[in-house]
C-alpha cells in the first residue's frame, strides 16, 4: 500500500517566510518567497509518490474554540496582516492546484484537521505518516499515525522518540503540557513545574485526573518539594484541567470527507504552471511539470497493469 502523507502546512509555510529572502513578487504585488520555499517542498514530497495526501491549515486564530474555554489562548499571536494573508491563501492555492486536498476551519486548528484525518486513516488501516515540526503533535502516534517526519531537517520521530523528548507516553503529551505550559500557544503551566517533574509524575500517574485525584501518594515518589508540589497540584487543579483541555486535540473536526477524498489526484501541469507565474515562482515550471507528469505516466503503468491483471485472470 503507498504511503499517506498528512502536512501541517502553516508551520513549513511559516518557515519559509522567515527563512527565505523576499526575491519573489506575485504579479499583484505582494511579496511570495513563502509560496516559492512551501511550492517547493509540496515537490519534492509529491516526487515520493504518496498514494494519499492532505494539508491542512490554519485559519482559527482567535476564533479557535480553545479561546472560548481561554481567551488568552495564543493571544500574543499577532493576526497575518495583508501581505502575509495574501501568502496563506496563495500557498492554499497552489496545493490544490498541485492535486493535494486542502482543509482549513475557522473554529478548529490544523493540528485538530490532522488528528481527525489521522483517525480516520486509521480506520481505513491506513498509517498516515504526518509532516509537521510540532513535536507536540507526537500524541498521534497513539492514534494511529506511524511516525512524525519534519520532511526539511529529516528527522522521523516515532513514539520512542517521542519517549526520550519528553519523558512521557505519547498518549501523554496533553497532561505534560497542562504541567509544564506551553509559552507559544499562551497555554499556563504550573508555577515550579518543569519537564523533569512533570516526567517523573506522570511515570507514576497515567494522567493528571489520576494525580488530581492521588495527589497524597506524590510524597512516596521521593521527589525533592514534594510537599510544595502536591500544594501546587491541589491549588491549581482547576487550571490543570483547563490547560490539558487545550492542549487535547479534537478528533472529530465536520470534514464530511471519506479517506478516499485524500487519494492524490492526477492533475494537467498548465494549471497549476499558469498560477505560479502569477504569484512570481514561474522558475518552478519545469519542477511542476516534471513533477506531475511522472504521476501520470505512474497513473497510466497502474492501470496498464491493473488491466492486463484482469485479462490474465
Amino acid at each position: 500500500m503507498s504511503e499517506t502523507y498528512l502536512i501541517d502546512a502553516s508551520v513549513y509555510i511559516f518557515r519559509y517566510y522567515f527563512a527565505l529572502p523576499p526575491n519573489w513578487v506575485s504579479r499583484s504585488g505582494y511579496s511570495t518567497e513563502a509560496v516559492y520555499g512551501f511550492s517547493n517542498f509540496l515537490l519534492d514530497v509529491l516526487s515520493r509518490d504518496p498514494g494519499h495526501i492532505a494539508c491542512a491549515f490554519d485559519e482559527s486564530l482567535g476564533n479557535c474554540f480553545r479561546n472560548d474555554i481561554y481567551p488568552d489562548y495564543k493571544s500574543s499571536r499577532a493576526l497575518p496582516d495583508e501581505a502575509l494573508a495574501y501568502q496563506l491563501a496563495a500557498c492554499r492555492e497552489m496545493a490544490e492546484a498541485l492535486g493535494i486536498a486542502s482543509f482549513a476551519s475557522e473554529r478548529f486548528e490544523a493540528d485538530d484537521i490532522l488528528a481527525t484525518l489521522t483517525r480516520m486513516c486509521a480506520a481505513d488501516d491506513r498509517a498516515p505518516v504526518v509532516l509537521t515540526r510540532d513535536k507536540d503533535l507526537g500524541q498521534l502516534l497513539d492514534c494511529g499515525a506511524a511516525s512524525l517526519w519534519d520532511f526539511a531537517a529529516n528527522e522521523i520521530l516515532d513514539r520512542e522518540s517521542i519517549r526520550q523528548k519528553f519523558g512521557v507516553e505519547p498518549r501523554q503529551i496533553p497532561d505534560y503540557l497542562a504541567l509544564v505550559g506551553d509559552n507559544i500557544d499562551d497555554i499556563p503551566g504550573v508555577p515550579g513545574i518543569g519537564a523533569k517533574t512533570a516526567a517523573r509524575l506522570l511515570a507514576a500517574f497515567a494522567d493528571v485526573e489520576a494525580l488530581i485525584a492521588n495527589v497524597a501518594q506524590i510524597a512516596s515518589l521521593k521527589l525533592r518539594g514534594a510537599k510544595s508540589i502536591a500544594e501546587k497540584i491541589t491549588s491549581h487543579s482547576r487550571q490543570i484541567r483547563m490547560a490539558r483541555q487545550l492542549a487535547q486535540l479534537e478528533y472529530e473536526v465536520p470534514l464530511a470527507i471519506e479517506v478516499d477524498s485524500l487519494a492524490r489526484k492526477a492533475v494537467e501541469p498548465e494549471f497549476a504552471i499558469a498560477l505560479a507565474e502569477e504569484f512570481g515562482i514561474g522558475g518552478l515550471a519545469n519542477k511542476i511539470r516534471r513533477t506531475l507528469d511522472n504521476r501520470a505516466h505512474s497513473d497510466d503503468a497502474n492501470s496498464a497493469r491493473e488491466h492486463m491483471e484482469s485479462v490474465i485472470s
